[in-house]
């Protein structure tokens, strides 16, 4: 029987020379606890560091890509300290997927949600198969999409933008790439993330470090501008009575008070 306590969140192995990291954290959703965030790092690293690996695929086990922060690990801690740690690692999470010098593909079979969102337009291709769904949720519960803006507005166009950070409603993957999120919907994700490999290493490694480098560079100036005042935002929402409200209606599956 699997000790499923030690087993990694964030499953690494090479796959056709690239770093294939899988988030394997089904029984929450894929959610961005502080155990799956350190072994995403820590294999983002990893794979950065490998002269062999060409890239990264970034992809997930069960139904959800990810849903997000950890909203059970949120309620355990004072409120202030835990959305200051949170904010500083998401910072971290996002910066690092956008200027580690490697392609890195995210590919999508199932749902994704906040802070997931932020992880998609962190990533420099992205594939979906057609049954996946997105949602900037935030709203529903009294916040906003504060850190994941960073990745997320560049791709974005911005009468989209408007529309999902103020409703929180669901979109598919045909939407997601109309309006740029997704790259390609594809209704075999792998087999197109296996032939954008196929494409990928026809370029050298200083090549695409560069064009990586070229074509992330106004996202990087925008994390050197904004990230410090949207974490101090995002931090100074968490404890007030709507975000607490908030968080509590989604754990026990129920409406907020202002949507009854």
């Amino acid at each position: 029987m699997t000790d499923t306590s030690t087993a990694p969140l964030v499953r690494y192995e090479i796959r056709d020379g690239f770093a294939v990291l899988t988030f394997d954290s089904p029984h929450n959703r894929n959610a961005l606890s502080s155990r799956l965030v350190t072994e995403l790092l820590r294999g983002l690293d990893d794979a950065a560091a490998d002269p062999a690996v060409r890239g990264i695929v970034l992809t997930h086990i069960g139904n959800t890509f990810c849903a997000g922060a950890d909203l059970s690990e949120a309620s355990d801690a004072d409120p202030a300290v835990a959305a200051d740690q949170r904010t500083r690692v998401m910072i971290g999470v996002l910066r690092r997927l956008v200027e580690v010098p490697k392609p890195v593909i995210a590919q999508i079979d199932g749902n994704v949600r906040a802070g997931g969102m932020g992880i998609v337009g962190a990533c420099d291709l992205v594939v979906a198969g057609p049954g996946s769904s997105f949602a900037l949720t935030e709203v529903r519960i009294g916040l906003a999409p504060f850190m994941i803006s960073l990745t997320l507005l560049p791709r974005l166009s911005p009468r989209a933008a408007s529309r999902y950070y103020l409703t929180g409603e669901k979109f598919g993957a045909d939407v997601a790439t109309e309006i740029g999120l997704v790259t390609v919907t594809a209704e075999d994700p792998a087999a197109e993330v296996a032939r954008l490999i196929g494409e990928l290493c026809k370029g050298s490694p200083q090549g695409l470090a560069e064009a990586k480098r070229l074509v992330n560079a106004d996202i990087l100036a925008g994390f050197d501008a904004s990230a410090e005042e949207l974490a101090r935002r995002s931090a100074s929402f968490f404890g007030t009575p709507e975000v607490h409200e908030g968080m509590l209606a989604f754990l026990q599956r129920r409406a907020p008070s202002w949507a009854e």
